[in-house]
């Protein structure tokens, strides 16, 4: 007779891992965390099959090094993990009304103007993990979201250009701030902006957006990786990547407020290619 409580306890470890080996998927973490689970296997195997006592022993010992090791180098990552795992923001009731958002269309044309102008801006948008520890770094507005006020801002040689914003709920709520800068080596060739548009996705679950100064083309970077988008795919991509993220219109309820967490648990769940 198959026990019950087995089954659960096979379930409830099986999600487990596959939620870390999704959110760890295509950063170094995961990369380390999958050769590590394949060559822990296969030593165990063997040392199993063949009774290799001595060997046993030697491969207990390793594992339990190899696992402190694994927590000290990629500390980043893990803290990212973690970070979102224990996200429950979700639950707090907002402090504007829905009328104080900026919808998805206004911040694309706002974007998209600030592009056709070549004004660099890195906006990044929170999601589940916070970032107001970013946001001592630079200068609290807690502003209503505008074209206008998003362009005074971006352009230089006013105060304010330089570094990040932060928009939270819809609303902009810092400005000036500085972003952690990733170490890819894959992003070597690419400006400061878009090295910390990736560095801040691979700290935290936001949605950042960059536009090049040079080129005017606009990036988007999510969970440590970036998206480019130029000619007439920008407005429909960066549509499609905002209506995610920013706060549905309409009233709030206790219901709505549990939509964003039911969305990051089917985030986890097996599905196609992103975009």
């Amino acid at each position: 007779m198959i026990d019950v409580s087995a089954i659960v306890q096979i379930a409830i470890l099986y999600f487990v891992i596959y939620a870390i080996l999704r959110g760890a998927k295509g950063s170094r973490f995961g990369q380390a965390l999958m050769g590590f689970g394949i060559l822990a296997a296969l030593l165990i195997a063997f040392a199993y099959l063949f009774h290799f006592d001595v060997l046993t022993r030697i491969v207990q010992f390793l594992l339990v090094y190899i696992a402190v090791s694994t927590v000290v180098i990629f500390q980043p990552e893990i803290r990212r993990i973690l970070s979102a795992v224990g996200a429950f923001g979700y639950f707090e009731k907002p402090k504007y009304g829905p009328g104080d958002a900026a919808t998805p269309d206004l911040v694309v044309e706002t974007i998209l103007s600030l592009a056709d102008r070549r004004i660099g801006a890195l906006l990044a948008f929170e999601r589940g993990i916070s970032l107001r520890g970013y946001e001592d770094t630079g200068v609290v507005l807690d502003a209503v979201f505008s074209r206008e006020l998003m362009t005074s801002i971006f352009t230089p040689p006013l105060p304010l250009h330089d570094g990040g914003a932060v928009l939270r709920n819809g609303r902009l709520s810092s400005a000036h701030c500085i972003f952690p800068v990733s170490n890819n080596p894959d992003l070597i060739s690419n400006g400061m902006r878009h090295r910390a548009a990736v560095g801040l996705s691979e700290e935290t679950d936001a949605l950042v957006v960059v536009v090049s100064e040079e080129t005017g083309g606009i990036s988007v970077a999510r969970n440590g990786k970036l998206f480019r988008y130029s000619g007439e795919q920008r407005a429909e991509s960066l549509h499609r990547w905002l209506a995610k993220t920013l706060p549905r219109t309409g009233g709030a309820s206790r219901i709505g407020a549990l939509r964003p967490w039911t969305r990051k648990l089917a985030d986890l769940l097996p599905k196609g290619d992103d975009e």
